[in-house]
This record gives C-alpha cells, structure tokens and sequence, in this order.
C-alpha cells in the first residue's frame, strides 16, 4: 500500500530566471538613458518646442541608431514581459501560443512602423 502526502509538484515553463531578470533591467536601463539623453537634448534647445526642433533631434542619424537601439529594447523588454505573464496566467496551451504568435506580429509590425518613422524625418 502506497501513501501518497501532498501533491506531487508539477515543473512547467522554460526556466528562463536569471536571463530574463537581467534583460529586464537591461533594456530598462537603455530605456532611462536614453529618456535622460532626449530630456537634455530639450532642456538645453534655445527656443520655442515645435515639429522643427523635434525633427532636429531626431535627423542626426547617430539619434535615429540609437532611437532604433532603445525601440529594440522596448520591444524586447515587452516580449519578456507578455510571455511572462502568458505563461504564468494563461493555462491552455492553444490560448497561450496564440497569445505568443499575436505578440510577436504585433510587435514585428511595430519595429517595422519604428524604421518607417525614423528614416523617413
């Protein structure tokens, strides 16, 4: 006769821990850099704040590489994130995998939209 006490624990998931954690803060750190570099930029600007200044932010195109770099980061700090939560709340596989396959096209489509702004100022 066999006594079973408790439950048998069940180990789902990627066990993506530490690489996750660390590219959360990453990404998040790129994204505040970059926050403080544009904030500078705007700060330190003589005149009124309008299309043209903007624009004159952005044209540099050291700006725009780093501007992609930061959307890429914010685009992979998203993609953690969802999965993340689609893997810890969402429990039916086919859901879950649709989820995932929306949040990669919408966030593809995004990057695409990002290069579209950015070298076409």
């Amino acid at each position: 006769m066999t006594v079973n006490y408790g439950s048998r624990r069940t180990v789902v998931g990627a066990h993506y821990g530490l690489r996750d954690w660390l590219s959360q803060r990453v990404t998040a750190t790129l994204m505040a850099l970059f926050t403080l570099v544009v904030l500078g930029q705007v700060i330190f600007s003589r005149g009124p704040i309008g299309y043209d200044k903007w624009a004159g932010i952005f044209s540099a195109q050291w700006m725009k590489v780093l501007t992609f770099t930061v959307i890429v980061s914010l685009l992979w700090h998203v993609w953690v994130g969802m999965r993340d939560v689609f893997m810890d709340y969402v429990k039916p596989v086919g859901l879950r995998l649709a989820l995932q396959v929306f949040t990669i096209a919408w966030l593809t489509g995004c990057a695409g939209w990002a290069v579209q702004v950015l070298w076409r100022l």
